[in-house]
């Protein structure tokens, strides 16, 4: 599961409030691990691995989906036996269904069995005592009915467990495709098909689908076969002859093009919308080659016999890694000029490296959850180090850390495994994904890349078509390498928090000595502990660097280290791999230093972040950041045009231009068109941005478009109203931002118009500037737009969309309120220095206009069912 992000500069956006679900079976009564706190005691129950009773071996599936009831009927014959005891019973997850036949299958043909339904569990009553070296198997005849589920949950990560999805069902909605598709963590799946809908079982399965002849179907495993009916209808047969997890079953159906590739001989397949065939090979196409990245760099081969990506429509998070057939949304469906400005590749790779952790050996319980997203997440990694070297992947994984400490500073401190949970769906956060990607990278830089690789192969194949818990990966590491891991595991899996450190340097002419003091400051009241912290330290002096390995355990501690003569740098966690929050105390000359010397790019950053053009070391500070825009890499030159400031970017004008026009990177463009609209705009520069706007990178065309709204308003609009005629996406959304900031109530029906258009991330985007453009119109205006709002929202099936029509209430509600209390502040100002002021009546009616708006707002956001 790839969430669609934790955390932007701008703002979050969320395609993804929740009930636990019932368990079907006993869970057992373990004890909790030693590192568990008090304080996650006291909020939650320790939540316990399943208790297995009976385990299954195999499952058929015979669907019909019926789009006018929005129903699936299905057909499942499963066989099981008992776990460990014997058992005169099955119980299966059933959430929300109805039963037809229910019976035994023997060689003499179907015996019926009683059972017993409620609470969305199935208790089977069998025809006797099985032992577990007994098979035996049961079909059930049932109608799944997602759509009249009593509860629906979900969760930030997963907006909705509905199971199965039927969207656009009717084929009313313009511009959208008619889809089904399945959704199965976390338990979910349970919607769809009777089953034990747990972690840790495991089972083979096969799928029969019926359909109409001109949809394509996609599902676990391989497409063996299938029958035309006659009747304009198609059964597919899949079959999935590898066991794995239920939860990870899928099932896609649609008017899809499929194109074809290969790794090994085994298919590689895009599912994606006719219209994006001729760039499926351009969002999709490195899929092979991750394969063989990943099978060489892990020693173990991509385990199942295809792997497929399918692109759909509303889908409640933002990837799905469903055992050979990974679920995308739609926002990865992209142009050759889109993918210019965001490629979605950390998707791809990161639910590829699923198919190897958590699908190839799956987390036993959601506590370890950590066991498979923190992998995919750092899977992200080894691609993108791989693919495009250490630089590219230090960026990614600095923005994945700035994500789980912005979630930490936000109060949310908690240990990766948390075994006391009130709820599943909390494992779903930047704890789980983004810290534990931290942490398997330090895991990578004590061992070495030898002892941590040969310990995750040990990992992968001890476990495989296995559920697994975290002492099983210590158990694999402590094996390989030989040495006792629990202190890692304990601190950074097993316990809440991370170091935040204070570094202080003193250097000592006569001993010829220089001192770090390092102070361990994190709050430690929720069971954050002292860390132990191995890292190096690099001394630069005479054009010569010395690395030194310390190791700091305590609260306070400082380390002596030898130097003939003072350092002009000392350059603490040298390796930049340790997770933690830091006060180093530079001074500006050696941040200055270390952008020069130090090699790599979290080197060269922290020493940019370091420095300040507004301090008193503002010139010291531009002249580095007017280096660091020559940068080789392009994360460095971003970081350094945006921190510039007007001096700094007038100073480098000449350059910025430069930057804008030929960069090789469309995110350096931008942001110097961006840093020159805000802070260097001259009526000499309109043909500069005139210029901009046929940049291929609409990323490019969008700032220099607001620069023109911004500062030549009237050739702004006229460049906008032009482009409302193209059709590219990307020009749409320009488009919608250039009118939230200078435009009128003219162009409210082409907001009305383009929202049907588009879809998953960038309706969500373009909704949020229509909410700014209707905040600049007329009363009158904003209620004209409601009702083509609410019926917008009526038709849509996904959570996404909802979401985005709720968002523009909200956003106009913030918006109302906010008018009343400047209206209310200025008359209170009136008053105070003259009572009888005739504006005081405009500015009362001003008021009540805005109280009834936003009244008028609230009422009609409660049509939003």
């Amino acid at each position: 599961m790839k969430k669609v992000i934790f955390f932007s500069a701008a703002f979050a956006l969320s395609l993804w409030a929740c009930r636990p679900q019932k368990n079907t079976t006993t869970e057992k009564n373990t004890s909790a691990p030693k590192a568990q706190t008090a304080q996650a005691s006291e909020k939650a129950a320790y939540m316990p691995t399943a208790r297995r009773e009976s385990d299954l071996l195999h499952t058929r599936l015979d669907i019909v989906p019926n789009y006018t009831e929005r129903r699936i009927y299905g057909k499942a014959t499963i066989s099981a036996r008992p776990y460990f005891a014997a058992m005169n019973t099955l119980t299966l997850d059933a959430r929300g269904m109805e039963f037809k036949e229910v019976a035994l299958l023997t060689a003499a043909g179907k015996k019926t069995l009683t059972y017993a339904y409620a609470n969305d569990i199935l208790v089977i009553q069998l025809d006797r005592t099985y032992t577990r070296s007994e098979a035996y198997t049961v079909f059930i005849d049932y109608i799944a009915k997602p759509n009249e589920l009593k509860t629906v949950g979900g969760s930030d990560a997963i907006s909705s467990d509905k199971g199965m999805y039927f969207i656009n069902p009717d084929g009313t909605v313009p511009n959208k495709p008619i889809q089904l598709w399945s959704q199965g963590e976390t338990q979910a799946s349970s919607v769809w098909f009777p089953t034990i809908d747990r972690t840790n079982e495991r089972m083979t399965e096969e799928i029969y689908v019926t359909v109409p002849d001109k949809f394509k179907t996609l599902s676990n495993g391989l497409l063996t076969g299938y029958t035309l009916n006659g009747d304009g209808t198609r059964t597919d047969h899949w079959q999935m002859n590898l066991p794995h997890a239920p939860y990870l079953v899928m099932l896609t159906i649609g008017e899809f093009s499929v194109i074809r590739d290969s790794w090994r001989g085994i298919e590689v397949s895009y599912y994606v919308e006719p219209e994006f065939s001729p760039y499926a090979k351009t969002i999709f196409g490195k899929t092979p080659r991750m394969m063989e990245f990943f099978s060489k760099r892990l020693g173990v081969d991509y385990p199942w016999p295809k792997y497929a990506q399918v692109c759909v429509r509303d889908f409640v998070s933002g990837a799905m890694e469903n055992t050979s057939a990974t679920t995308h949304g739609d926002f990865v469906q992209n142009s050759d000029r889109e993918v210019l400005d965001r490629s979605y590749e950390e998707y791809i790779s990161h639910e590829l490296f699923h198919q190897w952790f958590g699908d190839l050996v799956t987390c036993e319980s959601w506590p370890n959850l950590p066991l498979n997203e923190s992998f995919a997440t750092y899977g992200e990694y080894l691609w993108n180090e791989f693919e495009y070297g250490r630089q590219f992947a230090d960026h990614e994984h600095h923005d994945s850390k700035r994500g789980y400490l912005f979630e930490a500073a936000s109060g949310k401190r908690e240990p990766l495994i948390r075994y006391h949970l009130a709820d599943r769906e909390d494992m779903f956060d930047g704890h789980s994904y983004n810290k534990g990607g931290q942490v398997l990278h330090m895991l990578r830089t004590y061992l070495g890349d030898d002892a941590f690789f040969a310990g995750i192969k040990l990992y992968l194949e001890r476990n495989k078509f296995r559920a697994a818990e975290i002492h099983d990966l210590r158990l694999a590491m402590e094996e390989v390498c030989g040495e006792d891991l629990n202190w890692f595991f304990d601190q950074w899996f097993l316990a809440p928090g991370h170091p935040e450190l204070d570094i202080a340097y003193s250097y000592d002419n006569l001993l010829q000595q220089q001192t770090i003091t390092i102070k361990q400051t994190q709050d430690r009241s929720n069971g954050t502990p002292i860390f132990r912290v191995p890292m190096y330290v690099d001394i630069y002096r005479n054009g010569k660097t010395e690395r030194h390995k310390i190791e700091l355990t305590k609260a306070v501690e400082s380390f002596v280290l030898p130097a003939a003569t003072k350092p002009d740098l000392v350059n603490v966690d040298a390796e930049k791999t340790l997770l933690c929050k830091k006060v180093d105390r530079h001074s500006a000359d050696e941040w200055a230093f270390q952008y020069e010397h130090a090699p790599l790019f979290l080197d060269r950053l922290e020493a940019l972040e370091g420095l300040s053009p507004k301090s008193a070391v503002g010139d010291l500070a531009i002249t580095t950041l007017g280096k660091a825009t020559h940068d080789a890499f392009f994360g460095i030159r971003v970081v350094a045009i945006e921190k510039l400031g007007e001096e700094g970017t007038l100073r480098n004008k000449t350059h910025l231009i430069e930057l804008a026009e030929k960069d090789s990177t469309s995110a350096v463009r931008a942001a110097a068109t961006t840093m020159l609209g805000r802070w260097a705009y001259s009526g000499e520069l309109n043909a500069f941005f005139k210029k901009q706007l046929q940049d291929k990178s609409f990323r490019v065309v969008s700032a220099a478009l607001l620069a023109l709204v911004d500062h030549a308003p009237t050739d702004g609009m006229a460049e906008a109203k032009k482009m409302e005629v193209y059709p590219e996406r990307g020009y749409k959304l320009a488009v919608a931002e250039a009118y939230s900031r200078g435009g009128n109530d003219e162009q409210q029906p082409w907001f009305e118009k383009t929202m049907t258009t588009l879809s998953g991330n960038q309706q969500i985007r373009f909704m949020y500037s229509y909410a700014a453009f209707l905040g600049r119109c007329q009363d009158e205006t904003v209620r004209k737009s409601v009702p083509a709002l609410i019926n917008y929202y009526a038709v849509q099936d996904g959570p996404g969309a909802k979401g985005s029509v709720k968002t523009v209430f909200r956003l106009l509600d913030n918006i109302y309120s906010a008018k009343i209390k400047t209206i209310e502040e200025g008359m209170t100002q009136l008053r105070a220095t003259n009572p009888k002021a005739t504006g005081l009546v405009q500015m009362e009616n001003e008021r009540k206009a805005a109280e009834e708006m936003k009244q008028f707002l609230q009422e009609e956001r409660k049509k939003l069912k």
